[in-house]
């Protein structure tokens, strides 16, 4: 039986859904202390976000697919240059009214905790999630390479770097394996009661 190939394409709208369940399924845990909704309204969280952030200045997403199934993804950024830099306001709450206010402003704030702020140069790896059946099968290697070339390709950027939590080793390890350092470790009382991780190691890549 021959093994359907795999093939890293840009994010389309068809594949909110698909997306925003891997994003839970890779996830889940760090969210788990900070709302108590379910897998469900997880994954409806963020693909309201997709619906109203459908693109951002300075930034990709790109799916791994195989057989029109989405079994990766991985988001970077990179600082937007003055002439292109938008102004966002926040999503309106009716479009996610079965979630709560509550609910809704307490993921607002951890996502914006999470977030980081590129330096010139820089391509940051904001996330890159593989589906748990499809682990262990290169697809995570597959996601990095396709970072990396476009780093390369791109003149102003020359460093790929992202975040790892303290608590996941493995994780760092295999970042290591593709020759990302250990650029800063930081702690943080706030990420550590929202998201009951202190620790969070900072790893870059020079590419240039």
């Amino acid at each position: 039986m021959t093994t359907a190939p795999i093939t890293i394409e840009p994010m389309q709208t068809k594949y909110n859904l698909q997306v925003s369940r891997l994003l839970v399924q890779g996830f889940r845990g760090k969210f788990q202390k900070l709302t108590n909704m379910n897998d469900d309204d997880l994954a409806l969280f963020f693909e309201k976000l997709f619906e109203h952030y459908p693109t951002e200045p300075a930034s990709h997403r790109m799916v791994a697919l195989q057989d029109g199934e989405v079994i990766g993804t991985i988001s970077i950024k990179w600082m937007p240059e003055a002439d292109i830099m938008q102004k966002q306001g926040l999503p309106s709450s009716k479009s996610f009214i079965r979630l709560g206010k509550w609910n809704l402003l307490k993921m607002l704030i951890g996502l914006s905790l999470l977030n980081h702020k590129p330096q010139v140069g820089e391509c940051y790896i904001a996330d890159i999630v593989v589906h748990p059946d499809h682990r262990s099968k290169g697809i995570g290697k597959l996601l990095f390479q396709w970072a990396q070339h476009f780093v390369q390709t791109e003149p102003h950027l020359d460093v790929l770097s992202l975040h790892v939590v303290g608590s996941n080793p493995r994780a760092k390890h295999l970042y290591e394996l593709l020759s990302f350092q250990t650029h800063l470790q930081k702690k943080s009382l706030v990420r550590h009661l929202l998201f009951n991780e202190s620790k969070w190691d900072y790893m870059v890549l020079n590419l240039k």
